[in-house]
């Protein structure tokens, strides 16, 4: 996700700078055909995050968006789905896609603030997959949505 904002004209840039974007697993759930009842919904909000991230150490800026991003506060929710849309389709190009083949022994690591990941199916009755999680607290805490 940073080569993907690098690759962004400047113009662009200029207009995504302090933007922020409601995220919720319930959004994107719901859009592959999930209902929530009101209280799965309500632990469900989700939470603000800036749409461009700085990495404190780096420095290095990054889209900060994927499946989960619903909307663009302050936006227009359309306005601000196909911009998200388009940031997603910008970003998941060739050019910035890594796709791992796994062998025997491997560990992949990566940093949720600048990747945006995505699972694929696999054969679970054949395979072992361990997947263990790690948070650095290097960043500021998300606000809670009030959605």
């Amino acid at each position: 996700m940073r080569a993907a904002y690098d690759a962004l004209p400047a113009e662009m840039k200029e207009r995504l700078e302090g933007l922020r974007v409601h995220h919720s697993i319930a959004y994107s759930r719901q859009t592959l055909g999930f209902d929530f009842s009101e209280n799965e919904a309500e632990a469900l909000k989700g939470a603000i995050h800036p749409l461009i991230r700085t990495i404190p150490r780096s420095g290095r800026r990054s889209l900060y968006v994927a499946s989960h991003a619903s909307r663009i506060l302050d936006w227009p929710v359309p306005e601000g789905r196909l911009m998200l849309r388009d940031l997603i389709e910008h970003a998941t190009q060739p050019q910035f896609v890594y796709r791992h083949q796994w062998r025997v022994g491997d560990l992949v690591i990566w940093d949720n603030r600048a990747t945006m990941h995505r699972a694929r199916a696999f054969d679970d009755a054949k395979y072992r997959r361990e997947l263990r999680r790690v948070t650095t607290l290097d960043v500021d805490a998300p606000v809670p949505a009030a959605v």
